[in-house]
């Protein structure tokens, strides 16, 4: 048992140090400039040229567009099952000629019967919103986006966390394009301290939680 206590402990460390974020969502920065031949041209492509078409819209590796974060999710899950099942069977006394077989009757039943029901339902809704900024530009007009916000409140610290893939044509004229336009989107919002710490289960009831047999 003091084995078994002590390596509960040793897993139930990092739980007591807290959450931290996920590494890997940090911004990223644009590509430095390179110094344009001397042509003798005025017109100069990368000093912050922008079209008339697309404007100032995110594009490159480096720009920053918020997402519209706006989830809503709901699932529900019903199923049932019922059988049964009945059968019975009687002998009598019979007659075989003059001789009379006198015999008790015999009866016997036999029944059996089940009835199963199962209900599931999850509701989850997330809404608010983030900047991030475009990690990589893919030829085919994709670029992956990621990005983090922390906050530091009184009672501990808070973080959402989002990355994901956007269609740059879905990015409106003020950069911001909704959640559920974006593909392979992880999001997660996440926090720790004193609030967070009192949501969550003990080190000691887990482990009696893990090795109670009922």
């Amino acid at each position: 048992m003091l084995p078994a206590l002590a390596a509960s402990l040793v897993l139930a460390a990092p739980a007591l140090a807290g959450r931290r974020p996920a590494p890997g969502f940090e911004a990223t920065l644009p590509a430095a400039p390179t110094a344009a031949p001397a042509d003798g041209a005025i017109f100069v492509a990368a000093a912050g040229y922008a079209p008339l078409v697309s404007g100032a819209r995110a594009q490159r590796v480096g720009d920053v567009l918020t997402v519209i974060l706006n989830e809503n999710t709901s699932t529900a899950k019903t199923s049932s099952a019922k059988t049964q099942r009945t059968g019975s069977a009687s002998i009598s006394a019979t007659k075989v000629g003059p001789i009379s077989i006198a015999s008790p009757p015999l009866n016997g039943s036999a029944s059996g019967s089940f009835n199963g029901q199962g209900n599931a339902t999850q509701t989850n809704s997330f809404s608010g919103m983030i900047s991030v900024t475009i990690a990589e530009v893919r030829p085919n007009g994709t670029a992956l986006v990621r990005g983090e916000k922390r906050m530091l409140l009184a009672q501990g610290k808070e973080w959402i966390q989002f990355s994901g893939i956007v269609r740059l044509a879905d990015v409106d004229a003020a950069n911001q394009i909704q959640s559920g336009q974006v593909a392979d989107a992880r999001i997660e919002y996440a926090g720790n301290g004193t609030v967070a710490q009192s949501a969550r289960e003990g080190w000691l009831s887990k482990f009696f939680s893990y090795i109670s047999p009922f």
